[in-house]
């Protein structure tokens, strides 16, 4: 099984998009989660750092600069969805990668105080 470390720079992206209200509350996140050819597109449009920040967990041991180091995508390369975050809280605690849960379930706390979700 694969090993992640936090990706801070992710934090930090997503930190900023709650604070600026750029954020979804209610999406199908099977439907929106960017795939293959949505991430493809974005790629020849902005740097590898740019798709990096874009998700909460580095792969240990990936090459920087290709798809496999980069997990736990929490937007549409556009803006957090509340889905998508629960989508890495529960993908991280099943597979047991604390940090990456626990860094999720952070940022789902403050876009649910930012959202006025109790």
């Amino acid at each position: 099984m694969a090993s992640y470390t936090v990706n801070p720079a992710a934090v930090e992206r997503a930190r900023a998009l709650i604070d600026a209200r750029q954020y979804v509350l209610d999406s199908d996140w099977g439907e929106v989660q960017p795939h293959a050819d949505e991430a493809n597109a974005y790629l020849r449009r902005h740097s590898w750092a740019d798709y990096a920040a874009w998700h909460l967990g580095l792969t240990e041991g990936a090459s920087d600069e290709t798809k496999g180091r980069y997990a736990f995508v929490y937007g549409d390369f556009r803006r957090v969805h509340r889905t998508g975050l629960i989508a890495c809280v529960y993908r991280a605690s099943q597979w047991r990668h604390k940090d990456v849960e626990l860094a999720a379930h952070d940022l789902l706390q403050r876009l649910d105080a930012q959202a006025g979700i109790s």
